[in-house]
């Protein structure tokens, strides 16, 4: 058995093309699980991923602050508590409100493909 103190692991940034902007951070949670990615991933105000998709399921547990999650039809409002099930191969987006930092831990299957959709 393992037990990680999420406040004792070390936020990386984690600037990538995904993101519309600079201001985010990951930790990771369980770097020796064999089977899941398992991450918390901190947005700056108004920053949210790029459309994509990913070939499995992915899991989003909203840790902190105010967000949202969004389709090509919908875009809805996401917070603390709120857990969000993406099926495998739908478009989308997360991240945070114009006017509110945001964090999710997310879970999605160990060696998963991200199809980034956006430019």
């Amino acid at each position: 058995m393992q037990v990680i103190k999420m406040n004792a692991v070390a936020k990386q940034s984690f600037e990538s093309p995904l993101f519309t902007g600079p201001d985010v951070s990951r930790q990771t949670l369980l770097p020796d699980s064999k089977e899941f990615n398992v991450n918390v991933v901190n947005f700056g105000k108004g920053v949210r991923n790029k459309f994509h998709a990913h070939d499995s399921e992915q899991v989003l547990i909203i840790t902190a602050g105010n967000g949202y999650i969004a389709t090509e039809t919908e875009k809805v409002a996401i917070t603390v508590g709120d857990v969000v099930l993406i099926p495998a191969g739908e478009k989308h987006w997360h991240g945070a409100a114009e006017d509110s930092e945001f964090s999710h831990i997310y879970v999605s299957r160990l060696g998963s493909e991200l199809t980034q959709l956006e430019d």
